[in-house]
């Protein structure tokens, strides 16, 4: 029988289905192996080659892993919320449910034609109620949650009210809001409900505030950072502006310390870790403030105005020149005089057009604007003037800064740019032995440290700002809380009703709270977000609802969880499973989530170790983020006539040098190995139906270059079209074979052929001539064992550190050493397809099955153990030389010496014929290098 890969495919991927192979169980002997990838959005245009790539090493490694005795749970699921859908619902009135929908069964049918070994019995979907409800039952968690500093972790909200009740909340340590007032018991016992709720709003976990967000008028909704590009929407690219909105926020911020702390715990690639350490930010500094001068302000709201920054360097406050404050900053008002006003809104109109990202990544553009309001230094009392400027932002620090030309690149620019005194200073950071006393001090007018250290002059600094009430030692965070809403449809309801203008939750017994029925998928016309459409849609047909929805990222900031107990209706995860799984030891996907999921997911994961309801404090012990598949794009070159238009003439790669032409990408799939097919380029656009080519050697060569795999450059592959030609088998073992797994490369299909060629020689070893079955059950040589043993070792090293390319090559050499052994024996064979099974699960079941065992079983076999007594050189092929001229290659013992190798090699047949009659004088021997005959 030949190697019919398609019939092979089609069969074992059936059975796995119908016989549930990969289906796990919660409770096992076994030790247990979670390993996951990141869930893809279900997006219309289905899997390209780059997706699966990440997949495929999951799945070699979650099918060595049972090979290994391991109860693996390797489940598959769809981030299925989110803005494409809504926005293909906006233009065609679609509800998003049904493209999600079609575009989910497209997904699962190229997913199950790659041969994965998810255990789809608990397949999620972030969009199905019996999904959010948890995600919505989670967000109740943390409303009634707040962080308390003491234990350091969240406790429910009643042992704060409780704690308010008894003793106010003067003495309570808690990561609450900046403008939380001093309450007594009495206090709080006289409040209203209206006012203990406000209160309470500024300790909970997820609470509502006004927020500088990404508006994109456009798509009529909220847009997080990473969906804005140079001031336009990622999907559109529709302008995007800044605006105060009252928005949902998470207090992540509250688990800064634990954030960075869990770094140091868990096995991610140190570039992601720093990424997110940066993204933290934690600084250790003061708070100072500023007192606002009050000549110029005829509006002074009061008597004690001052701008607060936050600095590392307070030390260098002799050298401050001027402030400056975000363009949103809630001063900006305030402290703008009526000559300043235009500049001052010309100014923050233009900074709304550029996102947060933007404005932190350009390091280069200086702009600005004078308030027309100074600020006192409360060291040596010089007026310093507050400017607006982009490059501050609203949401962190304190949305000001305090500005030392003199020691800050970026203030030294702004100070050139609209020349601003510069102060010289002289940095004593790293100066550790006493001062010059010549000196007259470190900084012009600096005189608190005088001939100080830094070590000395930070803690004297600190005390004096405490002495004037002028700021405090503080250890800062640079992330900030994040916004946990969006103005779309496509999305979680949050399950909260509002009452006298403030939230209250749905009681939590009519969860899910589902998406009702609207008109249109677009905001209201006075400006709700679209579900302010829905009709008759009040909490207990009396109270509105929230009309955002939840983010992208909240359903997937749990979902490792849901797949240990994916059916369960009455909880989450039930504690056995939860104690079973306990966390994810293998996480593969994109570095893209550094910022986004990971820091979110992090952050559930310790909420819900607080309350008790998991036991790991990381969701992920192991992650490996997977290089990026690049396109590999083809372009033909057309001729230009002398009036610079194109013709219908395409010349070859080679001889385009020689004529004039412009380049032209050209459909990937209509070329092999960079020769075009000239009768499908004619039928791939009509207006080259009559093409004609000027080839070089009788055919047609495209050019090459490598680019993202996009539509636009015609470059990207269809894994269908790949296994239909060539089998999902060579697919897997091919996107192992172009490089390591972490490492971006391009998709070449020129080696492809290689890959399925070494799986024909493969099969090729269990059939004779006739293509029959045929096993021998002969014992096998050491040179057959040998071989074996190479790979078995091999394959479990390169597995082992996620090595997968070189496993690859490996095996084409191992069967290339087989099939000139012309080795058909059973044990060795036998063993060979289970070392094969991870990476080829199509074509090893079906030799497993032809060799005798029980259909499906090889997914549980156990793999060969390793000897390394086959590997041990008991011979050694010496190059046989007469005068210092190689003759020949001998196989001899090492175990003979060096008159027993004299012997073997004169009375050698083949070698006598190099002495031609002479007699040997002398014979120079080196054990396991050479023998050289002297005649």
């Amino acid at each position: 029988m030949d190697y019919h890969f398609r019939e092979i495919e089609d069969k074992w991927q059936r059975f796995w289905a119908e016989d549930n192979t990969y289906r796990v169980e919660n409770t096992t002997d076994k030790p247990k192996y979670y390993v996951l990838d990141m869930f893809p959005y279900p997006s219309g245009a289905g899997l390209h080659v780059g997706h699966p790539l990440g997949y495929i090493a999951s799945d070699i490694f979650s099918r060595y892993k049972r090979l290994r005795g391991f109860n693996v749970l390797h489940p598959m699921g769809y981030d299925s919320f989110g803005l494409p859908a809504e926005q293909y619902a906006i233009q065609t009135g679609q509800h998003p449910a049904i493209t999600t929908e079609t575009n989910i069964n497209r997904y699962r049918e190229q997913l199950d034609n790659l041969g994965f070994s998810f255990d789809w019995s608990r397949e999620v979907r972030t969009s199905d109620p019996s999904y959010y409800k948890w995600t919505q039952w989670i967000f109740m968690q943390l409303f009634n949650s707040w962080y308390n500093l003491e234990t350091d972790k969240a406790e429910p909200i009643d042992a704060l009210i409780a704690r308010f009740k008894s003793d106010g909340n003067g003495s309570v340590g808690a990561v609450c809001d900046d403008d939380v007032p001093a309450v007594s018991a009495a206090d709080w016992a006289s409040f209203s409900e209206r006012r203990q709720q406000e209160l309470l709003l500024k300790y909970r976990l997820t609470y509502l505030r006004e927020s500088n967000v990404n508006w994109c008028a456009a798509l009529g909704t909220v847009l997080a950072n990473d969906e804005v590009k140079d001031g336009f929407s990622e999907r559109g690219g529709y302008p995007v502006e800044q605006k105060k909105m009252m928005q949902w926020s998470m207090r992540i911020t509250a688990y800064s310390e634990r954030l960075l702390r869990g770094l140091d715990h868990i096995d991610w690639p140190d570039p992601l870790k720093e990424m997110q350490r940066n993204w933290i930010g934690k600084s250790v500094g003061a708070m100072v403030k500023f007192a606002v001068e009050p000549s110029a302000i005829s509006h002074r709201p009061s008597a004690d105005l001052f701008i607060e920054v936050f600095t590392t360097r307070v030390d260098t406050i002799f050298g401050v020149t001027f402030l400056v404050i975000a363009p949103e900053h809630e001063l900006v008002k305030t402290l703008t005089t009526a000559g300043q006003k235009d500049a001052i809104e010309s100014y923050i109109n233009q900074a709304k057009k550029k996102s947060e990202r933007d404005r932190m990544a350009d390091t280069k553009t200086v702009s600005g604007a004078f308030t027309g309001s100074y600020a006192v230094n409360p060291f040596n009392g010089d007026k310093v003037p507050v400017w607006i400027a982009d490059y501050v932002l609203a949401g962190y620090g304190t949305g000001a800064v305090m500005a030392v030309p003199s020691g800050d690149q970026r203030d030294y620019l702004f100070a050139k740019h609209f020349e601003l005194p510069i102060v010289p200073i002289i940095d004593i950071q790293n100066i550790e032995t006493e001062a010059d006393p010549t000196k007259e001090g470190h900084y012009i007018n600096s005189g608190p440290i005088n001939g100080l250290t830094y070590k000395e002059a930070i803690p004297v600094l600190h005390a004096k700002l405490a002495e004037l009430g002028a700021g405090y030692a503080k250890v800062n965070y640079r992330m900030r809380d994040a916004i946990f809403g969006r103005q779309r449809y496509w999305g979680e309801p949050v399950p909260v009703y509002f009452k006298d203008g403030l939230p209250y939750l749905i009681d939590e017994k009519e969860l899910p709270l589902l998406l009702p029925e609207i008109d249109k998928y677009l905001p209201t016309e006075t400006g709700e977000p679209p579900l302010g459409r829905a009709e008759n849609w009040k909490y207990q047909d009396a109270y509105e609802y929230e009309l955002s929805t939840m983010p992208g990222w909240a359903g997937s900031s749990w979902y490792w969880y849901r797949y240990m107990d994916a059916k369960n209706d009455g909880e989450f995860a039930s504690k056995e499973a939860v104690a079973y799984w306990k966390d994810v030891d293998l996480y593969i996907g994109g570095s893209e989530h550094a910022t986004g999921h990971l820091l979110y997911s992090r952050f559930w994961n310790k909420f819900l170790k607080d309350l008790g309801y998991v036991n790991e404090e990381e969701p992920f012990k192991k992650l490996i983020n997977q290089g990026m598949i690049q396109g590999r794009s083809n372009f033909v070159h057309r001729l230009i006539d002398e009036e610079g238009r194109g013709t219908n003439t395409f010349v070859s790669n080679g001889l385009k040098d020689t004529y004039d032409t412009s380049a032209i990408h050209v459909d990937v799939n209509i070329v092999q190995n960079d020769v075009l097919d000239l009768e499908k380029f004619k039928e791939w656009r009509p207006d080259f139906g009559n093409a004609e080519f000027i080839l070089e050697n009788g055919k047609y060569v495209c050019g090459v270059e490598v680019e993202k795999m996009s539509k636009r450059y015609y470059n990207v592959v269809n894994p269908d079209d790949v296994t239909a030609r060539y089998g999902a088998d060579t697919l897997r073992m091919y996107e192992m074979f172009l490089g390591p797994l972490e490492q971006s490369k391009p998709w070449n299909t020129n080696g492809i052929e290689g890959v399925f060629k070494f799986l024909r020689k493969f099969w090729k070893l269990f059939h004779n001539d006739k293509l029959e079955f045929s096993v021998s059950d002969e014992e096998p040589t050491g040179a057959e064992l040998k071989s074996l043993h190479k790979i078995i070792r091999k394959v479990e090293e390169d597995i082992e550190r996620f090595s997968f390319n070189t496993s690859v090559s490996s095996f084409m050499i191992c069967v290339n050493e087989l099939t000139e052994l012309k080795c058909n024996k059973r044990k060795i064979l036998r063993d060979l397809v289970v070392t094969l099974a991870a990476y080829a699960p199509h074509i090893t079941e079906e030799l497993w099955t032809l060799l005798g065992n029980a259909p499906g079983t090889l997914s549980y076999a156990q793999y060969p153990a390793f000897n390394p007594a086959y590997l041990v050189e008991n011979e050694f092929a010496y190059p046989i030389s007469v005068n210092g001229k190689m003759k020949m290659n001998l196989n001899i013992s090492l175990s003979l010496d060096e008159t027993e190798v004299r012997s073997v090699v004169l009375s050698n047949p083949d070698f006598q014929k190099y002495l031609e009659g002479k007699e040997a004088r002398k014979v120079i021997f080196v054990k396991g290098k050479i023998v050289n005959v002297v005649v």
